[in-house]
């Protein structure tokens, strides 16, 4: 049953149908773990421990949820194995609902006051962040908003194309200088062109590479002082794409983006081709950013906006 009824019944079964590899590798290893046994004692925490690292939900997170069931079990006095999935979700639940972070909702809205709102998106390439950039494009103008896409990750011409060839799925303008440019000229005119057109939201994508940490942020930091001369308080989203399917190597690139920039919401893709889904458990817990979107799939409505709660029932729909 779902725990929210603003989810719609569509959305909640794209959620449910991208989260099946990694609720099926979940519920495998966790059967196997607990065969033969009918109590929680130490042995099976010891293998439950095992389960959650190796599905990607990160050693911090997993040693929390281990040291929440080990007081459950010295409170209750006996628990059945019978009853790990319920517990297991109660506690992913009350400690996904414990951290300072809050679910967006179920709707693409933008703050009030900010027009245009300006988001940064910052990423490694192949992480789905020109793709993430256009379904969330195709989400604001469904809903009727004027969005305008600046192409400044120019040094691959690929991701310019595939910025452009966006703009003209949904029908919306994409400002690009072409490879090899300076992105902050980029970023520079597709905020200025948002401003002059009214428009609601202007998303610009940046470079992909982790060349090195002191030349990222000096990147990063020269494209937010060229739009802070359009508009002062620019960007008021600095959203880092994560490739779900990488698992514990999202977690070292997350490290990576938040001691370069100012990272302000998360977006993680690809989860419906992976078995490593637990890592969105991991990083919404242990980032203390918010998890904003997430990628269940190749449609446009699969970017969703995500819900902690809604994503702990999909994770442990049987």
């Amino acid at each position: 049953m779902a725990l929210f009824g603003f989810f719609s019944k569509e959305k909640k079964e794209s959620l449910d149908k991208g989260l099946e590899k990694t609720k099926d590798s979940f519920f495998s290893k966790l059967g196997r773990a607990v065969v033969g046994k009918s109590k929680v004692d130490e042995e099976v925490l010891d293998e439950l421990e095992g389960v959650l690292i190796s599905s990607d939900v990160g050693v911090e997170t997993t040693v929390k949820i281990i040291q929440r069931i080990e007081e459950r079990v010295a409170r209750d006095r006996y628990l059945g194995t019978d009853e790990l999935d319920r517990i297991l979700r109660e506690e992913i639940a009350a400690l996904l609902s414990d951290n300072r972070t809050v679910d967006v909702g179920d709707d693409f809205n933008l703050p009030a006051g900010k027009k245009p709102y300006v988001i940064m998106v910052v990423g490694v390439n192949g992480v789905g962040k020109t793709t993430t950039i256009g379904k969330l494009a195709a989400q604001f103008h469904k809903r009727g908003k004027q969005v305008v896409l600046g192409a400044g990750d120019t040094f691959r011409a690929a991701a310019v194309d595939q910025l452009k060839l966006w703009g003209n799925r949904v029908g919306v303008p994409v400002i690009e200088h072409g490879m090899n440019t300076d992105p902050s000229a980029v970023a520079f005119d597709a905020v200025k062109k948002a401003v002059d057109m009214e428009a609601d939201v202007v998303i610009i994508d940046t470079a992909g590479r982790l060349h090195t940490k002191v030349n990222l942020m000096n990147e990063l930091t020269k494209i937010k002082r060229v739009m802070q001369k359009v508009i002062p308080d620019a960007p008021h989203e600095v959203l880092l794409v994560l490739d779900g399917s990488t698992g514990q190597n999202a977690f070292i690139q997350a490290t990576e983006f938040t001691k370069a920039t100012e990272v302000s919401a998360l977006a993680i893709t690809k989860l419906d081709g992976t078995a490593k889904g637990g890592v969105v458990i991991g990083i919404s817990d242990q980032f203390r950013i918010p998890v904003k979107y997430i990628g269940v799939g190749e449609k446009i409505d699969d970017l969703q906006t995500f819900n902690k709660m809604e994503f702990v029932d999909s994770f442990f729909k049987k």
